[in-house]
C-alpha cells in the first residue's frame, strides 16, 4: 500500500499549466478561405460505403467536405502529402497544440521533420455540440482507429472490416501497393463525427452516440497537395461498440471543391518547420 502524504491535498491543487500555449502559431486567413470557397465549383465526389474505406486527393489550395449521408456515421480520416507518404497527419502534435477534438479555425499538423498545416478545418455544422456533461465532445484526435490487432487481443478475433484494415486495402488499391507496404503508411487518425473523451474515475477513452445527422458536415482547405483515405466504421455512430457487423452504417461522402483561379490571391502552401535538423551537434 501506498502512504498517502500529509500534503497530498495541497499537491493535488496545484493549478494546471497548459503545455503548448498556442497563440503564437500562424493563424489560418479563415475570412479568405470563406470568400474562395463561396465562388468554388465542385470537381469530384467520392462516396465510401459502410465498413470500408475510399481515397481521395485535394490539390492545395482546394476544399473538401465529408458529410454524413443516409444515417448517423462516424469515419476514420488518414491524410499524407500527395507527392510524399512519410509525410502524413500527427494528431499526438495536433492534439498538444489544439486540444483533443478539432472544429473550425483548427489545424491536422503534419509529422516531423515537416510539421506544417496540411489541412485547415473552414466549416463544421456540429460545432454547437461543445463538451457535454460526460466530458464528450466531436472529431477527436485521441482516439487511434480500431484494428484488427486490439481486437485479436481483447477478443481473439480475425475482423477484418475495422478502420486499421479498411485504409489498408483503400490505400494499396490506390496506390498500387501491396498490403504491407500501405500499412506502415497507415496512422493515427481524426475521428470524423466521433463523440468521445476520458471517463474521469478511471481515465478510460469512451466513446458515445454520435450527435451526426443526415446533412452534417466537416469542411476543410488543403494547405498542401493531400491524398486522404477515410473509412466508414464498423461502429456506425458508435453508440454501443465498433469493429463488429451488429452496428447500423451508412455511407459518407467526400466531396472536393476548387476556387476560383484568381479567388487566393496573396496566399501560398506553408513551409516545412524551420528547424534546423541539427539536433546539437
Amino acid at each position: 500500500m501506498t502512504t498517502i502524504p500529509e500534503d497530498a491535498e495541497a499537491r493535488r491543487a496545484v493549478a494546471p499549466v497548459i503545455c503548448y500555449p498556442n497563440h503564437t502559431l500562424p493563424r489560418p486567413d479563415l475570412p479568405l478561405y470563406h470568400a474562395a470557397r463561396a465562388e468554388a465549383r465542385k470537381i469530384d465526389e467520392v462516396v465510401v460505403a459502410p465498413r470500408d474505406a475510399s481515397c481521395f486527393e485535394v490539390e492545395a489550395g482546394h476544399f473538401f467536405r465529408i458529410t454524413s449521408v443516409e444515417g448517423p456515421q462516424v469515419g476514420d480520416l488518414n491524410v499524407w502529402n500527395r507527392e510524399d507518404l512519410s509525410e502524413r497527419f500527427y494528431s499526438g502534435k495536433t492534439r498538444a497544440l489544439h486540444g483533443t477534438h478539432l472544429s473550425t479555425g483548427e489545424r491536422m499538423w503534419s509529422s516531423f521533420p515537416h510539421l506544417r498545416p496540411m489541412a485547415t478545418i473552414t466549416a463544421d455544422t456540429l460545432g454547437w455540440y461543445g463538451i457535454d456533461a460526460y466530458g464528450g465532445s466531436v472529431h477527436d484526435v485521441i482516439g487511434t482507429r480500431c484494428d484488427p490487432y486490439t481486437g485479436n487481443l481483447l477478443a481473439g478475433s480475425q475482423y477484418h472490416h475495422c478502420c486499421h484494415s479498411n485504409l489498408t486495402r483503400a490505400l494499396a488499391d490506390h496506390g498500387g501497393l501491396s498490403l504491407v507496404e500501405a500499412e506502415r503508411h497507415v496512422h493515427d487518425v481524426l475521428n470524423v463525427f466521433m463523440c468521445t473523451g476520458f471517463t474521469r474515475d478511471t481515465g478510460q477513452y469512451f466513446m458515445k452516440a454520435s450527435p451526426v445527422r443526415p446533412g452534417d458536415f466537416l469542411e476543410f482547405f488543403a494547405e498542401i497537395d493531400l491524398l486522404g483515405a477515410l473509412s466508414a466504421c464498423p461502429g456506425g455512430d458508435c453508440s454501443a461498440e465498433h469493429s463488429s457487423d451488429i452496428s447500423p452504417c451508412f455511407p459518407l461522402l467526400v466531396e472536393v471543391f476548387a476556387p476560383e483561379p484568381e479567388a487566393l490571391n496573396g496566399w501560398h502552401s506553408p513551409a516545412r518547420n524551420g528547424y534546423d535538423g541539427s539536433h546539437g551537434r
